[in-house]
């Protein structure tokens, strides 16, 4: 408002009109202010001229409360308070008012009366006015409130929120810069010491970290949470796997976490490190397991640990931890405070790491980094030791373009410690900044179509888990360590991968002749079936050698790869099944030989053994050796790359053991053998005739045992991973298994005179021709009138 005056000057200070000789009233004119009387002037100030009079307002705060105002009124009330006479004012104005006139009171800004701003009633009074109250409810803004004061109001930020000035309060809409505040990263959260804070829009929450939970009573989120630790809250037995020495440990893992403290956590992660050191050290029926079994419970050792040690991890006082075991399990670990930036090298004796703080602590987590490296030697010895390697199609595809033949998959050997990699940043899989590996293994040269390769073992969505190498490359190697770096964090480890490729001219080489020898082979066993006059016991051996042969080189055809890489049981049952036909093959020979001992070194005394008692060794003998070998370790039938006897623990002497003694059995007898035809040839009356097929006997079983036994001294040394030579004998053994049934063939059919007619004959009938009258009666006059043949010694 504004004030007209009758004086040649006016001046207000504030929300009053000061002057030394004069009268004033409200702009309007309705009332009248004493003179000499403070006046009412208008909010803000402003200036009026009327009639050459001026009128001039000062901003400001009222005058009771404006020092500077008391001064200046006082200055100018000097200069005329002698010829000055105060106008009279109503004594009754109420509280929060200003008086007008002698009857009249007019209310402060921001109260009001109920009739009126100026009212003249004696018990009125002037109540504040709610600006932010309907329906003059002031906007301050988005996450702002409007806060009412007596005659006045302010705006301020709700809770959560703050201006970007840091000033407290603001008056319009205009002003608002209200944001979030994050009270975890400021530390204005008022969460326990066990808690993690996670800031929200607003607000922010308490939780427990992973591992953890709150105690009885204890809600988790707001901000009175209180959390204790459950380090076995991923120590699980994997479902399905059934292990005595799997439920000791998780027993004792139990127990240990019942007693655990956060004030002990030192003691409880070497505790938590030799507890798994004596499960690796005596696994017990955990080798009995199967390949996949043993994956899953590997898979669950290695991330139990990470975890465990993890939680365990953030209650430890900011610095280093170092601890080695008694049986060569490191742990290095490093705490930060949660600002910590740069980066940081970690190191034992197994390897090093280097990584980015950054990458320690995922985003809201307030609580202190971690990053640390177990190094576990002895994983690799029980559960690892066949676990397979996955390649990606990407690096599959190169592999096979530098090698130019398609890849059937690798064989691998551990050279290092399993290393386990560990933040506090639960969220590894793809990290922000690559992280740097050094480990040490043992010193080994690659040879041809081996190499040095950095893996880790990456679980699958059912628990199993396997080597794998996406998103790692090997940097270099030198002096007994690689170095790799990765873009995740895992278990890791260097691995020797002997790639195994397939060679398509020795597959074709193999197809065509063992199936050229399986034409062979059923040749025999149809001439030892149907040719009469072959027909006696050495026949019987020959039939049954011929079956065995027959039945194991069509399983070894058909079945002889394992493509999936896994064993499983239809690779387990096909190792078994070569197994048993190529131990029976060996044993129907060394009876052979036993027929050449009754024949010559017994002086044709008897027949030999009976068929029942052949057949009982023949297959009894190989049954009863590949079923105790399957009691004692049935996980030795398959590998990955081929259904055949493992080469670990020395599974694969199960077959060369008896095989060995066969061949050195019947090598002395035919030492003997040979030995006692030439004495009986040096006699002065020797029968020349049984004497010379005794002979030829023995010539072809020695021939014989050449033949299957050179074979497969290629054969045990071709499934030999370190061979460098390998195609060599490979092309070799082949070979030699496609002789065989050609060999036999030719040795026990076609240079038998017998079979030859018989052959003739079966010829000429199915040719249309019969023999002539003549052809017969001279076959019946010889047959007459030579001695039949003793069975014993029916054949050459």
């Amino acid at each position: 408002m504004g004030v007209r005056a009758s004086r040649s000057w006016i001046l207000c200070v504030g929300r009053w009109i000061l002057g030394p000789r004069w009268n004033a009233w409200p702009a309007g004119g309705q009332q009248a202010v004493a003179k000499g009387a403070p006046a009412p002037c208008a909010v803000g100030g402003g200036r009026e001229w009327d009639k050459g009079v001026s009128v001039t307002t000062i901003p400001g705060s009222s005058w009771e409360r404006a020092a500077g105002g008391t001064v200046l009124w006082a200055l100018l009330t000097a200069l005329g308070a002698a010829a000055q006479k105060p106008q009279a004012c109503a004594p009754w104005c109420p509280r929060n008012s200003m008086c007008v006139n002698a009857t009249a009171c007019r209310c402060n800004p921001g109260f009001k009366a109920l009739f009126g701003d100026v009212f003249t009633d004696p018990t009125d009074t002037c109540e504040d006015i709610n600006e932010c109250a309907p329906p003059r409810s002031l906007s301050c803004g988005r996450f702002a409130d409007c806060k009412n004061v007596d005659g006045s109001y302010y705006c301020e930020c709700i809770q959560g929120y703050e201006l970007t000035s840091g000033e407290r309060n603001f008056s319009t809409e205009s002003q608002n810069t209200c944001q979030d505040v994050d009270e975890c990263s400021s530390g204005q959260h008022q969460c326990h010491s066990s808690a993690v804070c996670s800031n929200t829009i607003g607000t922010y929450k308490c939780r427990c970290r992973p591992g953890w939970e709150p105690v009885p009573g204890s809600p988790n989120g707001p901000v009175n949470t209180v959390c204790q630790a459950d380090i076995l809250s991923n120590w699980t037995p994997p479902p399905g796997v059934h292990s005595q020495a799997l439920s000791q440990f998780l027993d004792r893992m139990q127990a240990l976490s019942r007693d655990f403290k956060t004030t002990s956590a030192k003691d409880t992660i070497q505790n938590l490190i030799q507890l798994t050191d004596e499960l690796l050290g005596a696994p017990g029926d955990l080798q009995q397991l199967a390949q996949t079994d043993q994956n899953r419970v590997a898979t669950q050792v290695l991330t139990g640990m990470e975890q465990s040690l993890r939680m365990l991890a953030t209650t430890l006082p900011v610095g280093p931890f170092v601890y080695r075991s008694r049986l060569g399990t490191e742990l290095s670990l490093v705490v930060a405070e949660k600002e910590a930036e740069g980066n940081i090298t970690i190191g034992q004796s197994h390897g090093r790491v280097l990584l980015d703080w950054a990458v320690a602590s995922e985003e809201g987590d307030s609580g202190n980094k971690v990053a640390g490296i177990l190094s576990s030697p002895r994983m690799d010895k029980t559960l690892l030791a066949n676990a397979s390697l996955v390649l990606e199609p990407e690096e599959r595809t190169e592999l096979e373009a530098a090698h130019e033949v398609p890849l059937r998959g690798a064989r691998l050997q551990l050279l290092s410690a399993v290393n386990s990699i560990f933040v506090s940043n639960r969220k590894t899989q793809r990290l922000s900044s690559p992280v740097t590996f050094a480990f040490s293994h043992l010193p080994q040269t690659p040879g041809p179509r081996q190499e040095l390769i950095c893996a880790f073992w990456k679980n699958d969505s059912q628990g199993h888990g396997h080597w794998a190498t996406t998103g790692c490359r090997k940097l270099g190697s030198q002096n007994g360590s690689v170095t790799c770096q990765c873009n995740h964090l895992s278990s890791f480890a260097v691995l020797m991968a002997h790639f195994d490729f397939e060679d398509p001219k020795l597959a074709l080489v193999t197809k065509v002749g063992l199936s050229l020898s399986l034409v062979c082979l059923l040749l025999c066993i149809l001439t030892f079936l149907l040719v009469r006059p072959i027909q006696g016991p050495r026949t019987t051996v020959h039939l049954h050698l011929c079956v065995c042969l027959f039945v194991g080189s069509a399983i070894f055809l058909a079945g002889i790869e394992n493509e999936g890489g896994q064993v499983g049981l239809r690779c387990r049952l096909v190792a078994a099944l070569l197994h048993y036909c190529f131990l029976a093959a060996f044993c129907w020979m060394s009876l052979e030989g036993l027929q050449l001992y009754f024949l010559v070194v017994r002086v044709f005394q008897g027949q030999g053994p009976r068929t029942r008692w052949l057949c009982l060794f023949g297959y009894g003998v190989p049954l009863l050796i590949v079923a105790i070998s399957a009691a004692a370790n049935g996980q030795g039938y398959g590998r990955e790359l081929c259904c055949w006897l493992s080469l670990e623990g020395g599974f694969l002497w199960s077959f060369v053991g008896p095989v060995t003694a066969i061949v050195l059995c019947n090598a002395v007898v035919f030492v003997i053998t040979v030995w006692r035809l030439t004495q009986k040839f040096s006699e002065i009356n020797p029968d020349m005739k049984k004497l010379k097929k005794a002979r030829v006997l023995t010539v072809t079983a020695i021939a014989q045992l050449v033949v299957l036994g050179c074979t497969w001294v290629f054969g045990l040394f071709l499934f030999q991973p370190q061979s460098w030579h390998n195609q060599v004998l490979a092309y070799i053994f082949t070979a030699l298994n496609c002789l065989q049934g050609l060999f036999l063939f030719v040795l026990h059919c076609l240079l038998n005179k017998k079979v030859r007619a018989e052959y003739r004959k079966w010829a000429c009938v199915m040719a249309g021709n019969k023999y002539s009258e003549f052809a017969s009666s001279s076959t019946a006059t010889s047959h007459q009138t030579s001695r039949v043949p003793r069975p014993s010694e029916s054949g050459m």
